[in-house]
């Protein structure tokens, strides 16, 4: 395991591993020219967690991806934390706390006009936790790669075998991690709170 603590033009990732083995993951940031230092956080289940520090810069990562480089920069400084980001094919899906309503301006404004920017879900400090608390690692993964791939969409554009393929397991399996997915989902939401049969 390795340690450090780094900001300025190279600040770290926090990358979740969900599938692959340790050794496989360690190989491949030992390997790849992107990765200058990586530390083990932690582990909980089937999800390891690394900080992992790149070997370039902002200007070297993003060229002509993003023009206003100290924008980006300024965005490390505000009263926010991003908690995870992922990619997709259509983008990035990002999760966060903000101080205040100043610091979720900064954060939207940045990206409105570099990237684009929607919001999906916006909520007060104290406000109960999204659904899905209780979700295994896979059973959150499963649904959220199901939903962004399309399988939920009408007309369907992704199969479960599409999906399974994604995520390097059998159209079985994904479906019975759905199920229980799903199940937990009712459970935690509407289920408590139906009307009793009659009698």
């Amino acid at each position: 395991m390795r340690s450090y603590l780094y900001h300025g033009n190279r600040p770290p990732f926090i990358v979740h591993v969900t599938r692959d083995p340790a050794d496989a993951v360690e190989d491949a940031f030992d390997t790849s020219s992107f990765v200058a230092e990586y530390a083990l956080i932690g582990r909980a289940g089937n999800t390891s967690r690394y900080q992992v520090l790149p070997a370039v810069g902002l200007e070297a990562r993003l060229g002509d991806h993003v023009a206003d480089l100290s924008g980006l920069r300024a965005l490390a400084t505000t009263d926010a934390i991003i908690e995870r980001i992922r990619v997709t094919p259509t983008g990035w899906i990002q999760r966060g706390w903000f101080a205040d309503r100043n610091a979720f301006a900064e954060f939207s404004e940045f990206w409105q006009q570099n990237a684009g920017f929607t919001l999906r879900r916006l909520t007060r400090d104290g406000d109960p936790e999204a659904p899905g608390d209780g979700l295994t690692d896979p059973q959150r993964e499963a649904l959220r790669t199901a939903y962004e791939m399309g399988h939920y969409e009408i007309p369907q554009s992704a199969s479960l075998d599409d999906v399974a393929a994604e995520l390097g397991i059998t159209a079985s399996s994904l479906s019975e991690r759905l199920r229980r997915a799903q199940t937990r989902l009712i459970e935690t939401t509407v289920g408590s709170t139906w009307p009793p049969l009659p009698e």
